[in-house]
């Protein structure tokens, strides 16, 4: 079975907030999707349904053909993901918390492992400092290491360039085109950087009051909805009042 995540009417809800309110997409092998939307309209919520970090209230969702309720376990194995909302242990170093996360995902040649990565994403200068010392742009690379290190078919970024200076970011994003390439995963991509979502996506979900109000390719949604670039698509679907 190729790499992919189908997600079919999915829901989430919490009393009568609807979260996430039947969702429905696809990511195909070697294909980056962009999940698009303001703060808190449901975004993280689909990323940990995905993860199985939150059971839906409705819906399916498939990894790699076999359904995420009933394979948590062996599918947590080919997934990996990066959130702001988690950082890594500060008093560990660099090297020390790789090798933890590396075993927590049973990773074989662990070593081998760590030295590919603290190559392809310079870590080798710090690799030896504690997590909590570094900067910025130091974690983020750290995070993206973590979230490569058992090797996923399905990766998940929550912001994973927020808070970087330019010439970090086009690193990350670089490395990102590259290693997709190269193994054909599959990557949603949640993002408030829209020349990034443009540069980086082969489709965009634009996301508002849990519901997917619309889709398709960066360029088909700039020139329908008659804007320069996506940013300002962006703007003019979440300042819209949009009709349940």
């Amino acid at each position: 079975m190729k790499n992919s995540i189908i997600v079919e009417n999915l829901s989430k809800n919490y009393s009568e907030n609807k979260a996430v309110n039947n969702i429905s997409f696809k990511i195909n092998e070697n294909e980056i999707v962009g999940l698009l939307g303001p703060n808190g309209c449901g975004k993280t919520t689909t990323i940990a349904m995905i993860l199985g970090l939150l059971k839906p209230s409705n819906g399916e969702i498939i990894i790699n053909g076999l359904n995420i309720e009933n394979n948590r376990i062996k599918l947590l194995h080919k997934m990996n993901f990066i959130s702001p909302y988690i950082e890594l242990p500060k008093k560990l170093t660099v090297k020390e918390n790789l090798i933890v996360y590396a075993r927590l995902y049973s990773v074989k040649n662990i070593n081998e492992r760590i030295s590919y990565l603290s190559e392809t994403l310079r870590l080798n200068d710090f690799l030896n400092k504690k997590t909590g010392e570094l900067s910025s742009g130091q974690k983020n690379r750290v995070s993206l290491a973590k979230a490569l290190i058992n090797n996923p078919s399905i990766l998940l970024l929550d912001e994973p360039t927020a808070s970087l200076d330019p010439e970090t970011g086009d690193f990350v994003r670089t490395f990102l085109e590259n290693y997709k390439k190269e193994k054909k995963i599959s990557i949603l991509l949640a993002s408030h950087n829209m020349s990034e979502v443009e540069r980086l996506c082969t489709s965009v979900l634009m996301m508002k009051e849990g519901k997917i109000i619309d889709k398709g390719t960066p360029a088909e949604l700039i020139e329908k909805h008659g804007r320069k670039n996506l940013e300002e698509v962006f703007l003019k679907l979440t300042r819209t009042k949009y009709e349940h």
